[in-house]
């Protein structure tokens, strides 16, 4: 995602301002959403639904994650998606047989995993190439391999669903560790090894400086170009890893798997407060952008609404935090 020449002015007077951190803000409206779920359904604050809005949540965030390294070095990636749906996909089909609608290799379930998180770093990494190396708009580049992916997706099962996977595809959907999910401590564990490499470590640190001025921090010495491809390749291998997630919940390989997502995806990234012209952004506040679209989502499940509604929800959310984001920041921007 290029930067267009753009000079920002002074907001208006009259603009709002968090007196608190994002987070807490974020927090806070969890913390009313929680309380809307009570009041509105019987079911909302079980165990059981809050068990599954965690469980949910933690296949969405482990991609809000991926999506969100990326959007602070200054670019886009609407590929990750399609990885959710084609790496396991591929793995799935090189372990079942025939009549389950497989290659009939009959390939060892963990090798077959291996090769679903190579698909995921393979194309993270040509998507890299690409963009880095060719000078690619990533926009239109991604959206293409997204499509590109979608179909190959299809066409290895005819549009058929998996189902019957061993036993190791299924293990992130169905384990419990410690009275949760195993897929939400995982997620909860990958946020905090990213939050602290964000805020501590010098790698980073250099992700925020180029995505805030990608000349000023080449011309302080930082590898952008490899920094930039580097961080594809990790989105892509943590996509393989939500597509794994996912086909471990669902027990399944839906041929249409990840389809969507990526929306639901920028909401949460946008709510998160991470700015879609990189250099800012917190990777907690993305977790608590994740959290609360999962309960809204659940309240909306809970309360009957049709589907198409609640992705009517997620624009009209999007267009909101865009529009606070623009009254707390006090900046407006207008070409040169």
């Amino acid at each position: 995602m290029q930067k267009s020449a753009i000079a920002p002015i002074e907001g208006p007077r009259w603009r709002f301002r968090f007196r608190m951190g994002d987070e807490f803000a974020l927090l806070q409206l969890i913390v009313i959403a929680l309380i809307a779920g009570f009041f509105l359904h019987p079911a909302f604050l079980t165990q059981i639904n809050l068990v599954n809005i965690l469980q949910q949540s933690s296949e969405l965030s482990v991609l809000v994650l991926a999506e969100a390294i990326i959007l602070i070095v200054g670019r886009f990636d609407l590929s990750l998606e399609s990885i959710v749906g084609v790496a396991p996909m591929l793995a799935a089909w090189l372990v079942l047989d025939h009549s389950l609608n497989g290659s009939g290799l009959m390939v060892n379930p963990y090798l077959a995993i291996a090769v679903l998180f190579f698909v995921g770093l393979a194309i993270g990494a040509f998507n890299g190439m690409l963009i880095v190396r060719l000078g690619l708009n990533a926009f239109i580049t991604t959206l293409a391999m997204l499509i590109l992916l979608r179909g190959i997706s299809i066409g290895i099962t005819n549009g058929r669903t998996l189902y019957d996977l061993p036993a190791p595809f299924l293990y992130l959907g169905n384990a419990y560790w410690l009275g949760l999910p195993a897929s939400v401590w995982l997620s909860a564990a990958l946020y905090a090894v990213g939050a602290y490499f964000l805020r501590y470590h010098r790698f980073g640190r250099a992700l925020y400086a180029i995505g805030g001025n990608a000349e000023a921090a080449r011309a302080a010495g930082i590898p952008v170009d490899r920094y930039i491809w580097v961080v594809f390749v990790i989105a892509g291998g943590l996509a393989s890893l939500s597509g794994l997630m996912l086909t471990g919940r669902m027990a399944s390989v839906l041929s249409g798997q990840g389809q969507n997502m990526i929306f639901t995806v920028f909401a949460a990234a946008v709510i998160g407060r991470i700015s879609l012209n990189g250099g800012k952004g917190s990777i907690l506040g993305a977790l608590c952008g994740v959290i609360l679209l999962g309960i809204i989502s659940n309240i909306l499940t809970l309360s009957n609404i049709e589907t198409f509604w609640i992705s009517a929800t997620y624009g009209a959310i999007i267009l909101l935090s865009l529009i606070v984001t623009r009254l707390t920041s006090g900046k407006s921007y207008r070409s040169d």
